[in-house]
């Protein structure tokens, strides 16, 4: 609805809002559903279509009154209590709490002990060597027994 609305191709609506092409023909053959970061880069891309509808297929496209749609300085998050409104005190600093970690200092250690052990072979001597030409020959050289 809102390629028609825009009267877009697919492929100029998939690069309008930052998405693969192919992408794109995934979720309007019915291969895949649309994720939220696909949901929010239309949202964000044609701010003037209503998040409800697009994520739950509820209300207009379009959002009621163009009050409703927030400034272009601010971008809701899901998270946001009041999406037209942000709280303002989220940055001041006496609201925010530091917790003090404790050093790692006072944890026990754990040891660990590897050992190596060598294991004493027999000395080993060569008994044949085959050597092999690229006519397919090869010769054979047998050591002392």
């Amino acid at each position: 609805m809102v390629m028609e609305r825009e009267n877009m191709a697919s492929g100029t609506f998939a690069e309008s809002i930052g998405i693969q092409q192919s992408t794109l023909s995934h979720i309007l053959n019915g291969r895949n559903n649309p994720s939220l970061d696909v949901i929010m880069k239309v949202h964000q891309r044609y701010t003037y279509i209503n998040l409800e509808w697009l994520l739950y297929g509820k209300g207009n496209l379009m959002e009621n009154n163009s009050s409703a749609t927030p400034s272009s300085d601010y971008l809701p998050s899901l998270f946001d209590e009041n999406q037209l409104n942000p709280p303002k005190r989220a940055d001041d600093s006496e609201y925010r709490k530091e917790i003090v970690s404790k050093p790692f200092d006072n944890l026990p250690k754990e040891t660990v002990k590897q050992e190596i052990r060598y294991i004493e072979r027999p000395s080993r001597k060569i008994t044949e060597i085959r050597i092999f030409f690229d006519d397919n020959t090869y010769e054979t050289f047998k050591g002392e027994k």
